[in-house]
């Protein structure tokens, strides 16, 4: 859930951006202030001591300073080296992609045209006023290591410009979804839903052709919210729907939690949104505190997976897409969650919502990796591997879809990157009957980085691409990558 820290707590947290060492991955859980993110294990510690060594080590015999070298495709293979040999071979890559600029440049290159879409994506809007929204930034700037300073961050960091130059021109992002979030204060809302719709117009018109697609954020039980969904589907101005059943994600105090299987609140509006066809709709789940029984008393049960199978049951015409996976830790310990699944095979709500298809018959439901599987493969790989082979086994490699939470992380280059890499252990394969995720542009990769939602969005992927490649977004991007030496690996947020 989305904090808003005190002064004493933000004492505590430092920003990614400037504090934290510039890996090209980061070895630090970085709060996109949804949660508060945990200090630094020891693994994360070792994996940062041994970047820094590959770094100046490969560095020099490339000509090259620490820095260049973390910022180039040998620099992320050396940080996948290192995270390999701080929690085992979970990462596919070899040390000549470290070695040999060359190497690590052909396989960024194969794979640069693959297609992704990104199904989680947010900024805020130019008159946006609340600073204490940084927490979000600062926070990860803290915790995964980003490239700002607590100073320097500013609201502009997570605005329109910098958002289409971190998703479009720093990743290999082809398609993007625009979503947002309610708050029982309007002045909060980081964009309002004609926002996200004439953003959604402005980067398409810019590019020629469909980069993006739109959320219309609902918000039941507020006074006139079914009004609201009448005039968005008589103009025919959304993509697909965004809903948070614990009402306001800032506080626990907030007046308007519900349930997704709430017959009178819910079920008339599944109906207009099936005869409108209409039926995508994204429910952010889980991100819990660790004391979320006690820090967020009743209200945290709406953020669990306990009303979502009868809903999709009742209404098979719809498509409940849940956010984060309904994962409820947000790693404060991640080696005890990791433990936690190795003893029990489960992992916290994440399990609930994986067996929904067979306890329920159903499948419409989808899980979304946004934000969840940048925390796990940072905190432990291995339990980013576990929940991968979780959602796959429960729901099929066919529901489960990409999100990345960017801009709020900057680019999401490198959760891309750990996806292509990342396999299931052996081990762990043969205890749960996990199937391995196989190549980076294999069968399974492939349907998660956005096979799955444009499937969802009935969109041709083979189309898409054509589009794109020669679309004015392709155009600055040449630009961007011929003209500039930023970074293209910040990370915004905490970090402690």
């Amino acid at each position: 859930m989305t904090q808003i820290f005190t002064d004493e707590e933000l004492k505590q947290f430092k920003s990614a951006q400037t504090e934290a060492f510039p890996s090209p991955v980061p070895t630090q859980i970085i709060s996109n202030g949804e949660f508060t993110p945990s200090p630094q294990t020891e693994q994360q510690s070792q994996v940062e001591a041994r970047i820094k060594q590959l770094a100046d080590e490969y560095g020099k015999k490339q000509g090259i300073s620490r820095r260049q070298f973390l910022g180039s495709a040998s620099g992320m293979a050396a940080a996948f080296l290192a995270m390999n040999e701080v929690f085992g071979s979970l990462f596919m890559v070899n040390k000549a992609e470290a070695a040999e600029p060359e190497r690590a440049l052909v396989r960024a290159t194969s794979l640069q045209d693959q297609f992704i879409f990104d199904d989680q994506t947010h900024f805020v809007h130019d008159d946006f006023k609340h600073d204490g929204l940084l927490n979000i930034p600062r926070f990860a700037a803290d915790h995964w290591e980003a490239g700002l300073s607590r100073e320097q961050l500013s609201l502009s960091d997570l605005k329109f410009q910098n958002y289409i130059r971190q998703i479009f021109l720093n990743s290999d992002t082809k398609i993007a979804l625009l979503s947002g979030a309610p708050f029982d204060d309007p002045s909060w809302w980081f964009l309002a839903n004609d926002q996200i719709r004439g953003a959604v117009e402005s980067i398409n018109k810019l590019a020629g052709t469909r980069r993006m697609y739109g959320h219309f954020v609902i918000t039941p039980k507020q006074s006139g919210w079914m009004d609201e969904v009448d005039k968005v589907l008589e103009t025919g101005h959304t993509d697909s729907w965004k809903a948070y059943t614990i009402g306001d994600p800032l506080t626990s105090t907030t007046k308007y939690p519900w349930r997704l299987d709430d017959e009178e609140l819910m079920y008339p509006f599944y109906e207009k949104a099936v005869k409108a066809g209409v039926i995508n709709l994204a429910i952010h789940k889980g991100l819990m505190p660790a004391d979320y029984e006690k820090s967020w008393p009743e209200v945290w049960k709406h953020a669990s997976a306990w009303d979502i199978g009868k809903a999709a049951k009742d209404w098979p015409e719809m498509n409940f897409i849940i956010y984060h996976a309904c994962l409820r830790p947000a790693f404060e310990l991640p080696d005890q969650a990791l433990a936690e699944f190795e003893a029990t095979g489960e992992i916290k709500w994440a399990s609930d919502l994986a067996r929904i298809p067979e306890e329920y018959g159903v499948n419409n439901v989808y899980a979304d990796l946004g934000t969840c599987f940048a925390n796990s493969a940072t905190a432990n790989p291995r339990f980013a591997a576990a929940l991968l082979g979780t959602l796959i086994k429960g729901l099929g490699d066919d529901h489960v879809v990409w999100g990345t939470d960017s801009v709020w992380y900057g680019s999401p280059q490198w959760q891309i990157e750990a996806l292509r890499r990342l396999e299931i252990p052996e081990d762990m394969q043969k205890k749960h009957g996990f199937a391995p995720l196989g190549p980076a542009d294999g069968v399974v990769k492939n349907k998660i980085f956005g096979l799955n939602t444009a499937k969802l969005y009935k969109l041709d992927p083979e189309v898409a691409m054509h589009a794109v490649g020669s679309d004015g977004i392709n155009g600055l991007k040449q630009e961007f990558t011929n003209s500039t030496d930023l970074r293209d690996n910040a990370r915004y947020g905490y970090i402690i």
